[in-house]
């Protein structure tokens, strides 16, 4: 399915039936297209076209999937961003993408540089009359993602990745017309986009958007709109489980939950299944895979403490530090294979090569596959931070706090957390002749660091540890955070 003509077939095939909804908006298949054309009659006017990028900084709505769509029948690209974003943080990923036009929701992005669009805009203008750019080859998506060095790059998506994605979740999903997805992710991750939006459209089901996850309403909805499935973080399923013991909602017309973006644990898994009477299941990936590559099945067995099998389409395999393929049982890096993997990173071509490797996508993550080729998460070679399925760069919150006169250096690393996987907790230096409070940090950290990024703790200590190059060493770190003197600095 191309989707720079998914619209059209929606509204050719079933005309009246539900395509997409939020709390103020609600489409049919022909409503849907209908919206589409417009949004690509604004984009065309606003001289879009082939090989161009629209940022679209929008919270959850149904205009972000309109304006998606209607950039890709263009043959443009969409980069989505965090509307939470500091207005440094976006302006990064506005002018490292080449956003031609931002969408936006405020005119708090403005500029003279790159085109603004107020969302409100979107539905002004006569519908676009050409036909729909049919490009596989054409870039679809710029995933801005962390990773432990430099600012955020953009992963590059092009068709043939987000259309072998979807199909993949499709099969292994067992995703068809009857399916109802009530999303709850952020529209600006690719989980969001790939198994919430494009894997059910493309099956000919229908969606449902709500702005965030609510814990007061998230089961009102599921009572009333009766979604098959949705997708999660482990987060929201260990808030959702501690609900009080008297809440039981009517869940039978859920098949499954889907759970990624960070570790759950097993205790987790088989306590919520237990309790809310549908299954969870696990599943591992990251945005150079488009989102997913492995997947416990719903309907066969499931492994507690894996991640499951491999995607119909992909391979997976386990790697010794020098890419030679490890048998069955052995710990390695998680390697990656399929149609699924991105073309590159933006404008990196050395961090490309050093990525994507005679084919395999390398991920950073140690893993084993077991005797029924089912993969377990060992621990992740990245330093990356992982808070309520978050990806947060220990390197950006370093720099934001190294912007303080009175810091010497900065160190960050990820603690446990029983609710949010991993919190940031920050070891601070400071110059010499200066003192420095957390307090203070914390206020300057707020007007540079989206409040997910902000360090929950900051401890001030004399020097930080390095080790024999060097470096700051995080391993020190993360042992002097379980000492009674990191608990004292803070």
């Amino acid at each position: 399915m191309r989707f720079s003509k998914l619209s059209d077939w929606r509204a050719a095939s079933a005309p009246d039936a539900p395509c997409i909804a939020d709390a103020s908006t609600t489409l049919s298949n022909s409503a849907f297209h209908s919206r589409v054309l417009a949004a690509a009659g604004v984009f065309s006017g606003l001289g879009i076209g082939a090989g161009d990028v629209v940022a679209l900084m929008l919270p959850n709505q149904v205009e972000f999937v309109v304006a998606m769509f209607a950039a890709w029948r263009l043959g443009a690209a969409v980069t989505p961003i965090n509307p939470g974003l500091t207005v440094k943080e976006a302006t990064h990923q506005i002018i490292d993408s080449g956003s031609k036009l931002v969408v936006h929701d405020g005119d708090q992005l403005a500029s003279s540089e790159v085109k603004s669009l107020p969302v409100a805009w979107l539905a002004v203008g006569p519908a676009h009359r050409g036909a729909p750019v049919e490009d596989s080859d054409a870039l679809a998506l710029l995933i801005y993602t962390s990773g432990t060095t430099g600012l955020p790059k953009g992963v590059m998506l092009d068709h043939a990745n987000i259309e072998a994605m979807s199909e993949m979740g499709r099969q292994s999903l067992k995703i068809t017309r009857a399916d109802h997805c009530l999303l709850v992710l952020p529209l600006f991750h690719v989980n969001g986009i790939v198994v919430s939006i494009l894997t059910p459209l493309s099956a000919g089901g229908h969606v449902t958007i709500r702005e965030r996850f609510s814990l007061n309403t998230f089961f009102q909805d599921v009572e009333q709109l009766r979604p098959t499935y949705f997708s999660a973080v482990p987060t929201i399923y260990t808030l959702l489980n501690a609900l009080p013991v008297e809440i039981k909602p009517d869940t039978s017309s859920l098949r499954y939950g889907i759970c990624g973006a960070a570790p759950a644990s097993a205790e987790l898994l088989k306590s919520f299944e237990t309790r809310y009477g549908f299954p969870l299941v696990e599943g591992y990936g990251l945005s150079e895979g488009t989102c997913a590559s492995t997947i416990n099945p719903f309907d066969g067995l499931r492994k507690v403490g894996t991640v499951g099998l491999p995607f119909v389409g992909q391979r997976i395999a386990i790697a010794d530090p020098d890419g030679k393929h490890l048998p069955q049982g052995e710990v390695g890096e998680i390697l990656v294979q399929g149609a699924n993997v991105m073309r590159g990173y933006l404008g990196k071509p050395e961090e490309t090569a050093k990525t994507i490797v005679n084919g395999w996508l390398r991920t950073g993550d140690t893993g084993r596959i077991d005797e029924d080729g089912y993969l377990s998460i060992v621990g992740r070679l990245k330093e990356m931070i992982i808070r309520g399925g978050e990806n947060i760069y220990p390197k950006e919150i370093e720099d934001a706090l190294s912007e303080f006169s009175g810091v010497l250096e900065a160190g960050v690393i990820g603690v446990p957390d029983a609710t949010f996987g991993e919190t940031v907790v920050a070891f601070v230096a400071p110059r010499p002749g200066f003192t420095v409070t957390a307090e203070v940090l914390r206020e300057h950290c707020a007007d540079r660091l989206t409040r997910f990024k902000r360090p929950s703790k900051i401890c001030i200590i004399e020097a930080l540890p390095k080790n024999a190059v060097g470096k700051i060493d995080k391993m020190k770190l993360k042992g002097l955070w379980k000492s009674e003197h990191a608990v004292a600095g803070n």
